[in-house]
């Protein structure tokens, strides 16, 4: 029974650190999107960057299928 327990748990944690992860992505697209308006290229290399943080965050919780 504990174990059972503790896959639940560690799909609820997974899922809600999927769903944040998939609200930073939503708000570094956004911020990419404006630095591309602005012609910012010091911000366009941070937002890719962090958006390749981001994307390896959820393929290795293989949140992307």
């Amino acid at each position: 029974m504990k174990q059972v327990v503790q896959i639940v748990r560690k799909q609820d944690v997974e899922k809600k650190l999927i769903l944040g992860l998939k609200l930073e992505l939503d708000y570094e697209l956004a911020s990419l999107f404006d630095a591309i308006q602005q012609k910012n290229q010091t911000e366009i290399d941070k937002s890719k960057a962090r958006l390749s943080e981001i994307h390896s965050e959820l393929e290795a919780l293989h949140a992307l299928r």
